[in-house]
């Protein structure tokens, strides 16, 4: 007896019926798709609408499919991707070592948990201290879970070093910083979008003007009970906040002076995006913790950490902290090729020559399209006029040209492109967007 007589199909294997003649014939999976009818960008966005939450403003475009710094719609048109994942596609799209590794990986060995040893975790481990200069990584998997991390060895060491009296750990951050939408960074947030109505918020977080080490230092001055203070070396979704020359070197020098440990943020900033492998290397300080993510892994599977000396990072002894895939092999495998990729290609030098292109093209737009160009390598933001156009009505009109992004705090064009972006392409994009402005304005 015929296999489809019983009802008994492969998986990869469909049935399907001869309008004319009313036989029946098996088709393999593989020749499946061409049965079967393709969904409109209308009919993705409706379905997306109707069973998925509301909680995100997506603009409208379906992506299918990402290579190096282009991705395609659902429809086939080719598109620059100039947001590159919020900053995380830093080694472009669908890198082939990275998809190597993630094959490779994903069929030798996924996951344990933290349960055993493996090797991808201490392999990932020894390059980045070897590379970074700190003793100890902590890996966990998105960003804000590192920051939270980060801020739990905070209070720890504050209480079992600085000597704090119990539950009386302060944790100061500067006003405009964003880590993430856990209950913890809300807590944190001064942006009322963030925050408001989620409380009660976390106890004992306190926040000072960023850029303003007057500020910082009459706070820690004040506050014995401070165990750290959190900034972003650059202020990314505030709009690109770039601080004065000098202010990290004063935050590293009065946290030595005060007894507080330094936590930089750079789950965005970090490895490479502002034209160093690391924001805080402009200033050449070194802070007490530094907190990767986004890049970590070039968006192939969500890996961030803490970055410590032993001191710190061995505060939080064997039991009291875990996370079921942070370490995983699968994320340690990619994320070391990921990191290897950065190194070994430049892209830290690259973003800092293309982000040099994007000043130039940028800077000198008229004051009543643009009022402000901010950026460090490729880590940028074009704010608008108000009185010229809201960010939503000119990236939807870069949607229509072929350039993908999408704006902060409504006037702010975002550009942070893969770090892959060549002379060629980055050329490309930035006369998109000066058209794009131009045609609106006289329209």
């Amino acid at each position: 007896m015929r296999r489809a007589a019983r009802g008994l199909l492969n998986h990869a294997e469909m049935q399907v019926t001869n309008t004319k003649s009313g036989r029946k014939t098996i088709l393999p999976h593989n020749q499946q798709k061409v049965l079967q009818r393709q969904l409109s960008t209308q009919e993705v966005i409706e379905r997306d609408d109707k069973y998925g939450g509301r909680h995100f403003k997506t603009l409208p475009v379906v992506l299918v499919r990402g290579e190096g710094v282009h991705c395609w719609d659902i429809e086939g048109k080719k598109y620059v991707d100039l947001l590159g994942g919020f900053a995380t596609m830093s080694q472009g799209h669908s890198h082939p070592r990275l998809v190597q590794v993630m094959r490779d990986q994903v069929g030798k060995l996924q996951h344990t948990s933290r349960a055993f040893y493996t090797e991808p975790h201490g392999e990932l481990g020894e390059y980045l201290c070897k590379l970074t200069g700190y003793d100890r990584f902590l890996p966990m998997n998105t960003g804000v879970e590192a920051g939270d991390t980060a801020l739990k060895i905070a209070r720890r060491w504050g209480y079992k070093s600085k000597n704090i009296p119990d539950n009386e750990a302060v944790v100061v951050f500067a006003e405009g910083n964003y880590w993430g939408r856990s209950l913890a960074a809300l807590s944190s947030s001064t942006d009322p979008n963030c925050y408001k109505h989620f409380g009660p918020y976390m106890p004992k977080f306190e926040n000072v003007p960023y850029n303003d080490l007057s500020a910082l230092e009459d706070k820690l001055k004040k506050q014995p009970n401070i165990c750290a203070f959190m900034c972003e070396p650059i202020q990314g979704e505030a709009g690109v906040n770039i601080p004065s020359d000098g202010y990290l070197k004063g935050v590293r020098e009065l946290c030595t002076k005060y007894n507080v440990l330094w936590i930089a943020d750079e789950v965005q900033t970090g490895l490479g995006r502002t034209g160093k492998r690391f924001a805080v290397d402009y200033e050449s300080v070194k802070p007490d913790m530094l907190v990767l993510g986004k890049a970590l892994s070039g968006g192939m599977y969500p890996v961030s950490g803490v970055l410590g000396s032993n001191e710190i990072i061995l505060t939080l002894e064997t039991g009291i902290h875990g996370s079921t895939f942070g370490g995983s092999p699968l994320g340690q495998r990619v994320a070391l090729e990921a990191m290897k990729v950065l190194e070994e290609e430049k892209l830290a030098d690259n973003a800092a020559k293309m982000g040099q292109i994007v000043r130039e093209e940028l800077q000198h737009v008229p004051k009543d399209i643009a009022l402000e160009f901010r950026g460090k390598g490729l880590l940028a933001g074009l704010k608008l006029n108000p009185d010229f156009a809201n960010g939503w009505d000119i990236c939807a009109k870069l949607i229509q040209q072929g350039l993908l992004t999408r704006p902060a705090h409504n006037y702010i064009i975002r550009i942070s492109p893969p770090l892959v972006i060549n002379e060629q392409q980055i050329r490309e994009a930035m006369g998109i967007i000066k058209k794009t402005l131009l045609g609106h304005k006289k329209s």
